[in-house]
């Protein structure tokens, strides 16, 4: 019986392994040197590709930060998402969120992270880039949403907004706080504190 339907192609198999040595030597540069400073002839002797392979993959550097940002969302609200199950209350959701997002910046360390984020916030994005397409944000609109119809968020919140305000406040927060001070821990719980009595039910 034929299986060519049931299994990937070897070429095909091939190309993905390609990709992903390709988008993991480039992020061990941008960790090394920043997006801005990274050497592509680094990344593709790393890889153990010619320079026109990583052009194949990856248009530009900043591709390469979608692509790392799209993973990360993922992650992050594959960790919201279990979270939702232990606790429905929204304030402990919201400091799950930080605390996610800060394993994030620790995982990827702060240079990478903020690359990331810059990425993220530039205007040469996709116009038609919705927040629906941010699984971060899907996730903690819905936890507003059911909060609000709980009662326990006031009905006029408009939580795709909510969503978008709270990260973005919480970004930054991060790039222009020191990681280990005990300040940014005090403003980050007061910041989710803060967040919460302005949209809490009266």
């Amino acid at each position: 019986m034929p299986t060519g339907g049931l299994r990937p192609r070897a070429a095909e198999v091939q190309r993905r392994q390609t990709y992903e040595r390709v988008f993991a030597a480039a992020i061990a540069e941008f960790k090394r040197a920043g997006m801005a400073d990274a050497d592509i002839g680094a990344i593709v002797t790393a890889a153990g590709v010619a320079r026109g392979t990583f052009y194949f993959h990856f248009p530009s550097k900043e591709h390469v930060l979608l692509e790392l940002e799209r993973r990360e969302e993922k992650r992050i609200a594959a960790e919201m998402t279990r979270f939702t199950r232990t606790s429905e209350v929204l304030p402990d959701m919201l400091a799950e969120v930080v605390r996610v997002v800060v394993a994030a910046e620790r995982r990827l360390g702060p240079r990478l992270f903020k690359d990331v984020l810059a990425v993220h916030f530039s205007p040469s994005r996709p116009p038609d880039d919705e927040w629906s397409d941010h699984e971060i944000i899907v996730v903690l609109v819905d936890r507003i949403e059911a909060a609000r119809d709980r009662g326990e968020v006031d009905p006029s919140v408009e939580a795709s907004l909510s969503a978008m305000f709270f990260l973005l406040g919480l970004y930054a927060l991060l790039t222009t706080t020191q990681r280990s001070s005990r300040v940014r821990a005090f403003m980050l719980d007061a910041f989710v504190a803060q967040f919460w009595r302005g949209i809490e039910a009266r």
